[in-house]
């Protein structure tokens, strides 16, 4: 039964696409269609966003579908936040050939709810289609599943760094994209894609992590797809995968680059088709699955390695996050440390409440090579040796008092949290200013040649703050 309206605007070049998505959603849907036979940049821009206001408010439909090329990003944004502006509520599915990951944020950020690459498969379209259609109502559920994510995780900070990637949570959830997240071991790539999942339309269903280093070569396809009986000696019976259980939500795979090579080639082949054979048996079986990657290297040198191939890269790299070490964002170490502190206190029936002044110094002065995962285990031994309500220097264990004695001096440690906060700050106004260094050096009121001595002085690489550039 048809019973939800959806709005198909189509612009020059991407005909043959919306013929394609037309046929898919025909049978589901009531549709309305408006192709424009000329690219964006041929209509008046006021004229043109106001006739598409009210033509979305007139329909009310239940999606809106923007078939777009992908030449004209800066117009696609536009264009996305005129129907936004027209539909406020509305879910906006943009469908468009393949974008880089930043290009894919931008749109996001914009305010569409999803984003479709080309070619168009039918199971794939109306999965998304009726998720968000059903998901519409859950917003406010989903924003208190994120702050419930936040408080009661490893997801706790302030800094620019951390809040930076935090802030897209709510953004990158309600869309369908393939997720890439890279980040040193212990930065919480795990806890990051459980809040994508709990506030993704998908929640209700279930979120598997896998560790792909931590499953045997030869039986990794059986551990992903399931066999059917008589697959080999043992098998009895037939058994799901992982692929199965995380049927309809999300699967994490953790340690991407530890996928054997011809594993990565059935997974690609998932996630191309979301489809995929158990071992033993010849019958196709389908998953609506989204899938988030997480890998502590930099990807683009094992592809060049040869550890992963190129094909799957691109694959999964739709959005790429990067989550930041400890140490670049040392600011959030008493925030963690006190809810760490509180967690293990409840937990081992001790009444420790504090740290001593010594112990907060050498938690701020540690280096962390293993990240928030280091210090909640440093935390929990201190709980567990502590013989009173601080804890003391001597507890932490990370320390001892002779090394401690040869920490730098105060001066040396402001003069290198000044370098950081510098280098921080003209990155991030060379990203608001996309580049521009003249327009950066007036937001930081700085003239030009000594906002561009500091440039050189942290060896900042302007180039990749400007647009088009991942």
């Amino acid at each position: 039964m048809r019973s939800d309206r959806a709005l198909l605007l189509s612009f020059a070049a991407a005909s043959e696409v919306c013929n394609t998505l037309q046929a898919i959603l025909e049978p589901y849907f009531r549709l309305a269609v408006q192709v424009h036979p000329k690219p964006i940049t041929d209509y008046h821009p006021a004229g043109f966003s106001q006739g598409l206001g009210k033509l979305i408010k007139q329909l009310n439909p239940s999606l809106v579908f923007l078939v777009l090329t992908p030449d004209l990003l800066s117009e696609t944004k536009k264009l996305v936040k005129v129907a936004k502006k027209g539909a406020e509520d509305t879910p906006i599915i943009v469908v468009i050939e393949e974008l880089k990951p930043n290009e894919v944020l931008e749109l996001l950020k914009a305010g569409a709810t999803d984003f479709i690459s080309l070619p168009l498969k039918a199971f794939d379209v109306l999965a998304r289609a009726w998720r968000h259609v059903q998901g519409h109502d859950s917003a406010k559920a989903q924003s208190q599943s994120l702050e419930l994510q936040l408080s009661s995780s490893r997801l706790i900070g302030q800094s620019p760094e951390f809040r930076e990637q935090i802030d897209k949570i709510p953004i990158i959830a309600k869309c369908e994209a393939n997720v890439l997240i890279v980040g040193e071991t212990g930065t919480g790539k795990e806890l990051y894609a459980r809040a994508l999942h709990y506030c993704s339309p998908r929640a209700d269903k279930a979120f598997i992590p896998v560790n792909c280093g931590a499953i045997p070569v030869d039986l990794v396809e059986n551990e992903l797809f399931g066999h059917a009986r008589g697959a080999f000696t043992s098998a009895s019976s037939y058994q799901v995968g992982l692929v199965d259980e995380a049927r309809g939500g999300t699967l994490f795979m953790d340690e991407i680059d530890c996928l054997p090579l011809f594993a990565q080639i059935k997974l690609l082949r998932f996630l191309q088709e979301k489809e995929y054979r158990r071992l033993g048996s010849a019958k196709l079986q389908r998953a609506n699955v989204r899938v988030i990657a997480a890998s502590n290297l930099n990807l683009e040198e094992a592809v060049g390695n040869g550890k992963v191939r190129q094909d799957l890269f691109y694959r999964l790299n739709i959005i790429s996050l990067t989550l930041p070490p400890l140490r670049d964002r040392r600011e959030d170490i008493p925030l963690l440390a006190g809810h760490f502190l509180d967690k293990f206190s409840r937990k081992f029936n001790k009444q420790v409440v504090q740290f001593s002044a010594e112990a907060m110094q050498a938690l701020m002065s540690h280096s962390w090579p293993g990240n928030v995962r280091e210090l909640e285990h440093a935390i929990e031994r201190a709980v567990v040796l502590s013989q009173g309500p601080v804890i003391e220097l001597v507890d932490l264990g990370i320390f001892s008092a002779k090394s401690f004695g040869k920490r730098e001096s105060l001066q040396a440690a402001k003069a290198k949290e000044i370098a950081r906060f510098e280098k921080n700050y003209i990155k991030g106004v060379l990203s608001a200013c996309e580049g521009n260094i003249t327009k950066a050096a007036q937001l930081a009121e700085k003239n030009r040649r000594a906002f561009w001595q500091l440039i050189h002085k942290y060896e900042i690489d302007v180039a990749r703050f400007k647009p088009g550039v991942s």
